[in-house]
């Protein structure tokens, strides 16, 4: 029990290390939650804080999951009762709700995309390339970060189904899994998908808006 309970809190205090906060105010001297749409993701901090702080965002929001998933690989060779596959998962779901609710950051943090996609890519970079060139293409055909978020996001878990080798861990089912990152990032993107359907949503720019 130790094991799980090390590994999730290691991954969300990672988690938990707002890095579009820190960027925006480093490139742009704000805070990217009181400007845009007050995402503290790599979406709102290009639109707010410019492409350099947006750039340094995504990759370091991505290196989280990659990061953590990791941390549940070592700690699952630690404890050598403990089951790797969940540890995995554990870290995954946990560094992702950091994200979303960053200790640091008055809880106040983004909706997980970026680190998912850090996730998926080190648990599995056969899914995880398969999802974001589906995110892309779609983002490229609506220009929409927020669709392509949610559909890389649904087709995660029926990827699961199909595909049961490159885990880094092979030895368990992340079905359940990928129900439940996709889920989650479902929810918090709702306001997105109304204003998909209403037509409202905003649309992909690389300038900086103030």
């Amino acid at each position: 029990m130790g094991s799980y309970i090390i590994v999730a809190i290691l991954a969300y205090l990672l988690g938990s290390i707002s890095f579009s906060v820190i960027f925006g105010k480093k490139f742009a001297g704000i805070d990217v939650r009181e400007h845009g749409s007050k995402n503290a993701g790599s979406t709102n901090t290009l639109r707010t804080a410019g492409k350099k702080a947006a750039i340094c965002t995504l990759l370091c929001d991505i290196l989280k999951g990659v990061v953590a998933v990791l941390i549940g690989v070592i700690i699952g060779t630690m404890f050598e009762n403990s089951d790797k596959a969940l540890l995995v998962q554990i870290a995954g779901i946990c560094v992702v709700i950091g994200h979303i609710f960053p200790i640091f950051f008055r809880f106040k943090g983004g909706k997980g995309v970026a680190t998912s996609l850090g996730v998926l890519l080190i648990m599995n970079w056969q899914i995880g390339l398969i999802c974001l060139a589906f995110a892309i293409v779609i983002m490229a055909l609506t220009k929409m970060v927020s669709a392509g978020s949610v559909l890389a996001a649904v087709l995660f878990p029926i990827l699961t189904i199909f595909i049961h080798q490159n885990y880094i861990v092979n030895e368990g089912n992340y079905i359940v899994f990928g129900i439940i990152l996709a889920a989650i990032v479902v929810f918090l993107h709702r306001s997105n998908i109304q204003r998909i359907l209403s037509g409202n949503e905003n649309k992909l720019s690389f300038k900086k808006n103030d």
